[in-house]
């Protein structure tokens, strides 16, 4: 049978540029990748088709050759054959005229180009396959696969397995200090294992820890998934943090606010003595310049520590202090009242 024009494959008209051709191939390929398709050998053919007009039409010295020469530029023996470096990634025999599909291999930028394809819509075509796990006290979580790269050779393909994803709660100290964690992981045939897992200086909420190879099994003898685990950290009373900066609320008297004076205030690393500067204001910050967390780029790099002070008001007052108190409030009005009038 003689084989169909490359851009009928693709239902493309012969100006379709770049974008036009890749966006045709991956509709057709999501419509016939044979994991949607078990067992149906038309769409496994088609499938092939498009495939291999993409990987002609897609590279630009290949599109100009096939454009001037159709497939006789292909075919063994002629001028330009396809072990020629240009070609870009075939391997010497290609397709035969005959319609007949022989080994070929993505390489060079070919490869890289496929796997950006795969990578949009493999997420939809495994949606459903799930792998499990637990991560430390977090408890169970299920997680999806996701990020799959094929390779196709000899009719078969490789794929790299999916990526998992789990959860892990740690504490706040744990986050700033880092800390050794053991995850509990079932597998698609229910095999549950232990994974010590080390978490990283200066982790922050929300942020991904990559174990490379812990993922789903490769199809094919294709390379192992990743696993992706998210961590979650509990608060600590009276500590907020932002980014590689903490900060912390600290209660004065009202008169070390007025007249100034030194007070205790902890740190990530223990308590020191911090001056207040008389007339501080409730709401203020006073800068502990290093005494932040780390950063995971670079532990020597570290932020800063910000008091923010907040003005104690004594509930109950002696007779005496009661007393002074007055004679200060007439004092203020007093001052008060003579700046008015001058």
């Amino acid at each position: 049978m003689a084989k169909k024009d490359y851009y009928d494959v693709l239902g493309i008209n012969r100006s379709a540029d770049e974008k036009e051709i890749k966006r045709a191939y991956r509709k057709l390929a999501k419509k016939y990748h044979p994991d949607t398709n078990p067992g149906d050998k038309q769409a496994e053919q088609k499938f092939k088709e498009v495939t291999e007009a993409y990987n002609v039409l897609s590279d630009a010295e290949k599109k100009k050759l096939y454009d001037q020469y159709g497939f006789a530029a292909f075919e063994e023996g002629f001028g330009t054959g396809n072990s020629d470096p240009r070609s870009g990634g075939f391997d010497a025999g290609g397709f035969g005229n005959d319609g007949s599909y022989r080994e070929f291999h993505f390489t060079g930028g070919d490869m890289g180009d496929m796997g950006g394809i795969f990578d949009d819509f493999f997420g939809d075509i495994f949606h459903g396959r799930e792998f499990y796990g637990t991560g430390g006290d977090s408890g169970h979580s299920g997680f999806g696969g996701t990020g799959f790269g094929d390779e196709f050779t000899g009719g078969s393909y490789r794929r790299k397995g999916a990526d998992a994803q789990a959860e892990i709660s740690i504490g706040f100290d744990e986050a700033i200090s880092g800390c050794d964690k053991v995850v509990r992981l079932r597998d698609e045939s229910g095999k549950v294992s232990s994974l010590q897992v080390h978490i990283p200086a200066g982790v922050d909420e929300g942020q991904l820890v990559r174990l490379k190879g812990q993922g789903a099994s490769g199809i094919g003898g294709g390379a192992a998934g990743d696993l992706m685990l998210k961590i979650h950290i509990q608060p600590k009373p009276g500590y907020e943090r932002k980014g590689n900066d903490i900060y912390v609320t600290v209660k004065i008297p009202y008169t070390t606010a007025v007249l100034g004076g030194e007070v205790i205030v902890p740190t990530l690393t223990g308590k020191v003595s911090c001056k207040i500067a008389a007339g501080t204001q409730p709401g203020s910050k006073i800068r502990l310049k290093g005494k932040g967390i780390s950063s995971m780029k670079n532990p020597a790099h570290k932020g800063d520590e910000y008091i923010v002070v907040q003005i104690e008001v004594p509930k109950y007052l002696t007779p005496e202090e009661r007393q002074k108190l007055l004679e200060y409030d007439k004092a203020c009005k007093a001052h008060s009242h003579g700046g008015s009038a001058a």
